[in-house]
């Protein structure tokens, strides 16, 4: 699984034009899922994106998690996270999973990050979605577990 993490002010995400989700204050996760992967790694990615320390504490340091400043979370599943780009002008795709077996696994990601914190909202799993945000420091990183 891979994940890019935005510090955010807002967010919102929108289908066939109509909103499927907003956020204030908290993260937004664009979240992408790779043949075979299991609950080991999405419980992981769940935990290390809930539990980053990219909030500032009273002295102005990083030191605090989405959980620990009560934020919001937004979760946006986009398969071209997995996107190759080493040979040619178009990227390849063949490490991301099937859309049949992603959207069980988007579903578990967001089960999982549910059972740690409730404050999950999420976009429209293989929808055409425009997504809207207002990226805060600006904080971005990037969650992957393989090497």
């Amino acid at each position: 699984m891979r994940a890019v993490i935005q510090r955010v002010s807002r967010a919102s995400v929108s289908a066939d034009g109509s909103l499927a989700a907003s956020i204030g204050p908290g993260i937004m996760i664009l979240a992408a899922f790779r043949k075979g992967d299991g609950d080991d790694n999405l419980d992981w990615t769940a935990r290390k994106c809930l539990q980053l320390r990219i909030f500032q504490d009273s002295e102005g340091k990083m030191n605090r998690s989405v959980m620990e400043e009560d934020g919001e979370v937004l979760v946006v599943s986009q398969f071209t996270l997995y996107g190759n780009c080493l040979k040619g002008r178009r990227p390849a795709y063949t490490d991301s999973a099937p859309a049949s077996e992603a959207r069980e696994l988007y579903r578990r990601f967001i089960d999982i990050m549910s059972g740690y914190y409730p404050r999950i909202s999420e976009g429209v799993f293989g929808a055409k979605m425009k997504v809207d945000l207002v990226n805060d420091g600006p904080v971005t990183l990037i969650v992957d577990r393989d090497k």
